[in-house]
């Protein structure tokens, strides 16, 4: 949910600022969602987590590896919040009511978070209930690789790691519990995400 919450603030202010003010500050903005789009977050993850201290700001332990966890999966989340963003933003700044606004001596920031704003909520609640089961998927994968949070602090990906040497064989139900609960995670967060959609969006509905 932190790393979730990360990605959508992040996603909805640069967004709008590339939208909303367009040229070099686009062009910035995009080419980094770009950028950040072609590296393999999981790989940065497995180096990130190598290479850290035992303690770093402030944090030691699992304290750590959650915040670096949230850190990774937050900023490599964001430029797909932001994309959406952008182009809602792009065929919003010429409507009426921002012309109106601009008239009335509203400023950037103003136009940005008190017309703008309000009108791509919509769309990044829907993304961020969607992108909740990808996040989810990503720390339990991490988790299992042995780069996410260690005991005692629990993990479904963690648990799938351990029953894979050898408890499998022995107890089915150890791989099966937390292989079903992210399976049941992942499943419900995606029909909220499409439930969502269709009751913001009735005319796109099935």
């Amino acid at each position: 949910m932190l790393a979730t919450a990360t990605a959508v603030i992040i996603g909805t202010v640069l967004g709008m600022l590339a939208g909303y003010l367009g040229g070099l500050w686009d062009t910035i903005i995009a080419r980094l969602m770009d950028l950040l789009l072609s590296v393999p977050s999981v790989l940065f993850a497995i180096a990130i987590v190598a290479v850290i201290p035992n303690k770093a700001f402030g944090l030691s332990g699992s304290g750590l590896r959650i915040a670096v966890l949230v850190f990774v999966i937050g900023i490599f989340a964001w430029p797909y919040i932001g994309r959406i963003v952008r182009g809602q933003v792009l065929s919003l700044r010429e409507r009426e009511f921002i012309e109106a606004s601009r008239s009335l001596g509203a400023g950037t920031f103003t136009v940005m978070f008190r017309e703008l704003l309000p009108n791509v909520a919509a769309p990044v609640l829907v993304y961020a209930t969607l992108l909740i089961p990808t996040n989810i998927l990503n720390e339990a994968a991490l988790s299992y690789l042995g780069v996410g949070v260690r005991p005692p602090t629990a993990s479904w990906g963690d648990s799938l790691a351990v029953a894979s040497h050898g408890w499998y064989s022995i107890e089915p139900i150890f791989m099966l519990a937390p292989g079903l609960a992210i399976f049941a995670t992942v499943l419900a967060f995606n029909l909220l995400g499409d439930g969502l959609r269709d009751a913001f969006d009735p005319r796109g509905g099935r």
